[in-house]
């Protein structure tokens, strides 16, 4: 199976890339832009059943794969 991971800041949590990307965005001229937030995509193969690969990949994005303090994340699996 296939798994994808998107980790994100947290509402609330300052994001300075985000910012940067915001700036550097309406100097080019997209002013229209707001609320820039930067993550991570994470996509990987789990040989498993799903309910086991779900448990298994909700354990490793809480133990490595995101920040629980300052980051929340979501996954899809997909045959």
């Amino acid at each position: 199976m296939r798994a994808k991971v998107y980790v994100t800041p947290k509402a609330g949590i300052l994001d300075p890339a985000g910012k940067a990307v915001e700036r550097s965005l309406h100097a080019l001229g997209y002013e229209e832009v707001r609320g820039v937030r930067l993550g991570k995509y994470i996509e990987m193969e789990i040989e498993d059943d799903r309910v086991r690969a779900a448990q298994r990949l909700d354990e490793m994005c809480r133990r490595l794969l995101a920040n629980g303090v300052i980051e929340d994340y979501r996954y899809e699996i997909a045959d």
